[in-house]
């Protein structure tokens, strides 16, 4: 349910408000992660705040918790930032990530972005 990395990685460089970086289990190249910040309708994306725009972990690495390790990375960066929310939306169906967000502290706001429910990860 993740665009295919060259569309992500050519959209991370054209985007003057994306931010990407590599996962890396030890020596191993296992996904990347790519952030959006503020409102950018080039980009499609309406959101005030900082979003989580892709999170790729591939297929023969996930179920590692290499993606849990990631958000968890990430979340603390944001917070030393002072950065206090992340938004997210996410496809729903049998392959949704919806419950791993979940289960890293996302929560539904009840808005959408198209037909994908936006989450929102409140950062302490």
């Amino acid at each position: 349910m993740v665009a295919d990395n060259a569309v992500s990685i050519a959209q991370a460089h054209v985007s003057e408000q994306a931010w990407l970086r590599a996962i890396h289990a030890d020596d191993e190249l296992v996904g990347f992660i790519m952030l959006h910040f503020g409102s950018d309708y080039d980009d499609g994306i309406d959101c005030p705040g900082v979003f989580l725009w892709r999170l790729m972990i591939a297929k023969e690495f996930q179920g590692r918790g290499y993606g849990a390790q990631a958000m968890a990375r990430l979340i603390d960066h944001l917070r030393a930032l002072g950065i206090p929310e992340l938004y997210t939306s996410c496809g729903l169906g049998a392959a949704s990530p919806l419950g791993f967000y979940e289960r890293v502290g996302f929560k539904r706001t009840g808005a959408y972005y198209g037909e994908e429910p936006e989450l929102v990860l409140k950062i302490d």
